[in-house]
């Protein structure tokens, strides 16, 4: 298991190293096939006290992502709140692996949308891909709290990218080249 701590505008001090390893050691115990996780720490100058710090926490389960991210008053507050969202996270994963009856095969990737909605692109992201079905992605998308998700369809073995509606259903983009 690789711990990846990335800290902004704060000092990453051993005690906030140590707590993170502390529930992070507690998640593992639900989900053991763990391969990485990723934290993002960062303190925001904001009015809102209680949203002063925000921990974002990403978990690579054998290609399987799952993704939370949370504001506290203070940094041990956001803490055990991230590892709360995680551990319903977990549960929700595992209860959909148990609805279906499958094993641990949902996508591999993540798309993180972080450019401004006008200008330049700031960030690229690359991701792997593997042949899911429409349903698959789904479970994905929802899996990682995305409103879009980038696959690759088993189906008609092209790439398509699957959104959610205002109304609640989804919507799939099939590209054709023009």
């Amino acid at each position: 298991m690789e711990l990846r701590i990335t800290a902004k505008n704060i000092e990453l001090t051993p005690t906030v190293r140590q707590l993170i390893e502390s529930k992070l050691g507690k998640l593992d115990r639900h989900l053991p096939d763990i391969r990485e996780y990723k934290v993002e720490i960062a303190q925001e100058k904001t009015r809102a006290t209680k949203q002063h710090f925000v921990v974002q926490l990403t978990i690579d389960s054998h290609g399987t992502l799952l993704r939370g991210a949370e504001r506290g008053e203070d940094l041990p507050a956001a803490i055990n709140k991230v590892a709360s969202v995680m551990n319903r996270q977990i549960e929700r994963f595992k209860g959909k692996l148990y609805e279906k009856g499958r094993g641990n095969s949902l996508a591999r990737g993540e798309f993180e949308e972080e450019a401004p909605p006008v200008g330049k692109v700031v960030k690229v992201k690359r991701f792997a891909v593997k042949p899911m079905s429409a349903a698959e992605a789904i479970d994905q998308m929802e899996l990682l709290g995305h409103d879009f998700f980038l696959f690759f369809n088993a189906d008609s073995d092209e790439l398509n990218l699957l959104y959610r509606r205002h109304d609640g259903d989804y919507g799939l983009i099939e590209p054709e080249m023009g």
